[in-house]
């Protein structure tokens, strides 16, 4: 595995202007920062999250601050089927002609317990939301990604998704997997997108206080701080594909 550690950047203005880019997890944390960041910059949004409140008031902050009218569509990972991809790609392809980029940021981190004590259930949970999702809203946006000039795709994965660590059996394999479909699309698709994984490290978020709920959260960067990393492997200034790449310092 190519794990690198990216850079700070100063983007120019408008540098994402006439992207299209899909955002998962948009409602809220890192997911909703990446949003507002993208719109800053210009990009046409495609926001999705389970949380439809949430999505109109993100909606509502970019139109006022941006000028911008980004779609969002309220979509439960967990609970969708396949027809429920089928439709979501129907919709995607009467609105867009192309996808510019995707960023895989929903995800859950299920409970953290001993191998023996990992239910069925709970591993096909954190399967399906962070795992699944991500393999089926890619490969029916394919058709989309295929239409833009070297699209990109960015799995968000995690320390524990590239050297396993005891007791973050289901969350931990499911970032495991996700590092795997990244590798395999990368090879499958070289030259034709760029596809690329990214570990936020640790970062104030509820997920974040969920599994350390004895941190001091004044100790962490922020969604806000990870968002331009986001960005950077979304535009046209990375060229790279195939990486596993670490947070910005």
């Amino acid at each position: 595995m190519d794990i690198r550690k990216l850079k700070k950047f100063s983007p120019s203005k408008n540098f994402l202007e006439g992207k299209n880019i899909l955002v998962t997890g948009a409602g809220s944390g890192i997911g909703r920062e990446v949003a507002v960041a993208a719109a800053q910059y210009g990009a046409n949004l495609i926001l999705l999250s389970k949380d439809v409140k949430k999505l109109y008031s993100i909606q509502n902050e970019i139109s006022e601050n941006y000028n911008l009218n980004p779609l969002v569509i309220e979509f439960d990972f967990l609970k969708a089927k396949g027809s429920d991809y089928q439709k979501l790609g129907e919709a995607l392809y009467e609105e867009y002609d192309k996808l510019d980029g995707i960023a895989h940021i929903a995800g859950i981190l299920g409970y953290l317990s001993p191998l023996i004590s990992t239910s069925e259930n709970q591993l096909q949970t954190v399967m399906r939301v962070n795992f699944e999702s991500n393999f089926l809203l890619t490969q029916i946006c394919l058709p989309l990604l295929l239409q833009a000039k070297y699209p990109s795709v960015i799995f968000t994965s995690s320390g524990v998704g590239r050297k396993g660590r005891a007791f973050w059996t289901s969350y931990s394999i499911s970032k495991f997997a996700v590092e795997g479909l990244m590798q395999v699309m990368a090879d499958e698709y070289e030259n034709k997108m760029k596809i690329n994984s990214y570990n936020p490290g640790a970062t104030k978020t509820a997920m974040r206080a969920q599994a350390f709920p004895a941190e001091d959260p004044l100790s962490l960067k922020t969604p806000a701080d990870r968002a331009m990393d986001y960005l950077w492997l979304l535009s046209d200034e990375n060229n790279s594909t195939g990486i596993a790449y670490d947070f910005s310092e």
